[in-house]
């Protein structure tokens, strides 16, 4: 499945959350509520997830290859950064 599109929106928070993403692969399936977060080493794409009873996450949409989380964290990530560059562009 190729990736067909990226929406991103931006989150202006407090906490480390950046942006909420949605993934469309092949024109024929969505993942939503991916999360662009500040970490430690710079920006990464948190799964979409679910709280669990005991206080933890469980992914409830992730990839099962390197290769599958590597290429979704690049057009996530580039996209978030050119919505960002867009934005900033406008409000000079």
């Amino acid at each position: 499945m190729n990736i067909t599109e990226v929406r991103v929106r931006p989150v202006r928070s407090d906490g480390k959350t950046r942006g909420i993403a949605s993934i469309t692969f092949s024109d024929s399936f969505v993942v939503k509520e991916l999360k662009i977060v500040e970490g430690p080493s710079g920006l990464f794409v948190s799964m979409p997830s679910r709280r669990l009873g005991a206080g933890g996450y469980r992914d409830i949409a992730h990839p099962i290859t390197a290769e599958a989380r590597s290429e979704i964290q690049s057009v996530v990530i580039r996209e978030f950064e050119k919505q960002m560059q867009d934005s900033e562009a406008v409000s000079h």
